[in-house]
């Protein structure tokens, strides 16, 4: 699964790199409406719901049923998500539509006899799959917060699936990409496959199936899809395969609607993702750590700077491993995380030099590897109106599986659970009891949707893929704009590192780090990855309100397009 993974982020990094340098190094500009996606038909699609009238709600939802037929490696039906949502009368709010354990699951449901994991059985295929919830979430976005109806929003997703569409070069390697593992699952080599064979650049690519799936969405609404016939058709899937879903499974899915998670940074406001998701979380602690530090003085890129977010990295991941788990199931000590005086404890304890991993244990706080093929997108409309989403299957086209006569893939969320706590899952990350299987439990998620204030108005809209990396990923974008007073292209584009506790290297883009820098920081102990490796995939908005300009920008390392008008 690893190897899998790995591949996808290569290929799309060597595709885009050489032409990425061609590109215009300005953000894209307008002044009533953004929308920055990593598809360029889903943006086209969102643009067209706010230039109807429809606000960053309705376009946040049209954007995501698109994505579902356009992006199948990471947009869905079968997976989940998190949506953060700050309304032109200045209220925030956040939707967590994650995917739930089956009740059917249990704790050990991934180790053998002898207590072994056996990661094939989370990775790949039914038994790796959650209950999804990206349908019972965008329509839940829609009913509350939206002003169109469902008939309109999914309309463009219906007739990209049912009329298909033309293959740009990316489109035909990403799905390629995974043509050993269509050639494996029938059902998905009836889409996947062009009769057997790989697909070119310029092929139609339809998707009856899946047009008809939306259809009844379109027709039934959430019932559409938890009940009637597309979830028969998922639990066949699951009997015939071995999966452990079922119809009340589905059902009973719901989404919880929960507080932002809020944070301050050197006088902007930080509007994340609270748990179950561990972003927000992360991402806050690491910058109540930092702004223990002039980042600006030390330099950006220098030696010194990297190793203050090496080290604020690593013990943030450690705190991570052991406190952070579903709230529906674990009394997470979110107020004490996320506290300026923790932060000042935390940032105490680093040192001139490297500290080692095996050194840094979870702090103590009172009251006490997920995957890269996740996608997001940014939406901000003429009203105010700012919409951050990260939506996932897990891996890279998710369990692998379509369902028979459904259309779309199911996910692999369970391997981000602590299948055996103390044993890395296929990312890299460590879990504890916090993040044990447990039935109708959330899984935890490093998915980071954020919305940044500046004087009480939106100024950042971002979020980023890449499982365990995208904390430190949309941290550095942060850093990039506050600090270092860059536009938002630039600070999508700029090099990153990455550090999660364990594996105890540093993971850097390739030309991201000067041999002097490197030198200096392995004199201080640091250790860097064998191989570079892309980090992330940035669709990012920066508002600029006192001059009424919205500028957005995708990121070089993928095949995004941002759009305004």
């Amino acid at each position: 699964m690893l190897r899998r993974k790995s591949s996808y982020f290569s290929l799309l990094f060597l595709v885009i790199f050489c032409g990425s340098l061609l590109a215009n190094s300005h953000p894209v500009q307008g002044k009533n409406g953004m929308v920055v996606t990593a598809q360029e038909l889903a943006t086209k699609v969102g643009l067209h719901i706010l230039k109807k009238g429809g606000n960053a709600i309705d376009a946040a939802v049209a954007v995501g049923f698109a994505l579902a037929v356009t992006y199948p490696a990471a947009g869905n039906l079968g997976g989940g998500g998190y949506m953060v949502i700050r309304k032109s009368d200045g209220t925030c709010t956040t939707l967590d539509y994650r995917e739930r354990a089956p009740m059917k699951a249990f704790r050990d449901m991934y180790l053998d006899a002898m207590g072994n994991h056996q990661p094939i059985l989370s990775e790949e295929g039914v038994t790796s799959s959650g209950v999804p919830g990206s349908v019972a979430g965008l329509i839940y976005a829609l009913e509350k917060y939206g002003t169109m109806k469902l008939s309109e929003v999914i309309q463009p997703a219906i007739n990209l699936a049912t009329d298909g569409f033309s293959l740009s070069n990316s489109d035909a390697r990403i799905i390629n990409s995974n043509f050993k593992n269509w050639q494996k699952y029938e059902s998905s080599g009836k889409i996947f496959l062009n009769n057997g064979e790989k697909y070119q650049e310029g092929e139609i690519f339809k998707q009856k199936d899946l047009g008809k799936t939306l259809g009844l969405i379109k027709k039934f609404g959430k019932d559409g899809f938890y009940k009637g016939e597309t979830a028969k058709l998922i639990v066949e899937q699951m009997t015939k395969d071995g999966g452990y879903m079922t119809l009340e499974d589905l059902e009973n899915y719901k989404v919880i609607e929960r507080e932002p998670l809020r944070g301050t940074y050197k006088g902007y406001e930080i509007v994340s993702m609270p748990p179950s998701s561990s972003g927000g979380t992360a991402l806050i602690q690491m910058l109540n750590i930092l702004e223990n530090t002039d980042l600006a003085k030390l330099g950006w890129g220098s030696s010194e700077y990297y190793h203050y977010l090496v080290e604020t990295m690593r013990r943030v991941y450690a705190d991570r491993s052991k406190h952070l788990g579903d709230p529906e199931y674990y009394d997470v000590p979110l107020k004490q995380l996320i506290s300026k005086e923790y932060a000042r404890e935390r940032f105490s304890s680093i040192k001139e030099v490297s500290s080692r991993s095996s050194e840094v244990l979870p702090g103590e706080v009172s009251g006490l590897y997920e995957s890269e093929e996740t996608t997001h997108y940014s939406i901000y409309d003429k009203s105010g109106n700012a919409v951050s989403v990260t939506t996932t299957i897990n891996s890279s086209f998710g369990s692998n599986v379509v369902v028979e006569g459904a259309g779309f893939l199911l996910n692999n969320e369970m391997d981000d659970f602590s299948s055996k706590p103390g044993v890395p899952n296929q990312f890299g990350l460590l879990g504890s009891e916090a993040n044990s299987i447990e039935p109708g439990k959330r899984m935890l998620s490093s998915m980071t949707p954020t919305i940044v204030l500046k004087e009480n108005e939106p100024y950042l809209v971002v979020g980023s893929p890449g499982g365990s990396t995208i904390m430190t990923v949309v941290l550095q974008v942060i850093l990039n704009c506050i600090d270092f007073g860059m536009s938002i292209r630039d600070a999508n584009d700029a090099p990153r590192i990455h550090h999660q506790w364990y594996p105890d290297e540093i993971w850097y883009e390739k030309f991201g780090l000067s041999n002097d820098v490197m030198e200096n920081m392995q004199r201080k102990g640091h250790i860097f990855a064998k191989k570079t490796r892309t980090l992330g995939l940035v669709e990012g908005i920066m508002i600029d309100k006192k001059a009424g300009i919205i500028s957005g920008a995708t990121d070089k390392r993928g095949y995004g397009l941002a759009e305004g008008y």
